[in-house]
């Protein structure tokens, strides 16, 4: 019997990756000379290492910045990782640690091959694409589709508000010069000295 290990990632920047873990000792990170790179801003250039045991994977943190969790605890020193157990780095990286056994002399079932019956060809759907996942340190690839006339919404109380602020000021103007031109500022402000 011999066992494959994989990091399957759950979210961050290629979700749905699998890493096949080969090796007595493999480093994570976002530099490319790491065994297992993880581009994203979350992750350090050696973020963490890990060391195969004793038939187990060792996990460690390497003094990352933003840190590495199994199933949400930080770690403070190696551990020891066990199937199925969650793997994170920083806030938005997920893995999941899978361990599969298989026995390399087992027989192997292959599906049964239908009689040769000559049918009509039937068209064939192709797959609905993977939808994507963004996550914090995703950057988006571009504009989002328009899907009509693009249409800005504006607020309109402050547009109201001005108009009715220049209206005010205009008819303030107009009788100031109404009461001016046809001499009746006594008539109008008798407080005034001089009536």
């Amino acid at each position: 019997m011999s066992s494959q290990f994989q990091l399957i990632m759950r979210s961050g920047p290629t979700p749905g990756a699998a890493f096949t873990l080969e090796g007595d000792q493999l480093t994570i990170g976002r530099d490319s000379t790491n065994e297992i790179t993880i581009n994203d801003a979350e992750v350090s250039r050696r973020h963490a290492r890990l060391t195969f045991q004793g038939g187990k994977y060792v996990l460690e943190d390497l003094g990352s910045t933003n840190g590495t969790f199994v199933n949400g605890q930080r770690l403070a020193g190696p551990r020891v990782l066990k199937a199925g157990e969650v793997v994170s780095f920083g806030e938005q990286i997920v893995l999941v640690f899978e361990a599969s056994t298989f026995d390399p002399a087992a027989t192997v079932a292959s599906p049964r091959v239908a009689a040769a019956v000559p049918s009509v060809p039937r068209p064939v759907a192709p797959p609905p694409p993977a939808p994507t996942t963004d996550y914090a340190g995703s950057v988006p690839a571009g504009p989002p589709p328009m899907s009509g006339p693009l249409v800005k919404k504006t607020n309109p109380t402050p547009i109201i508000i001005g108009v009715a602020v220049l209206l005010l000021i205009c008819v303030c103007a107009g009788f100031l010069w109404f009461v001016d031109s046809n001499f009746l500022w006594c008539t109008f402000f008798p407080f005034l000295g001089g009536c």
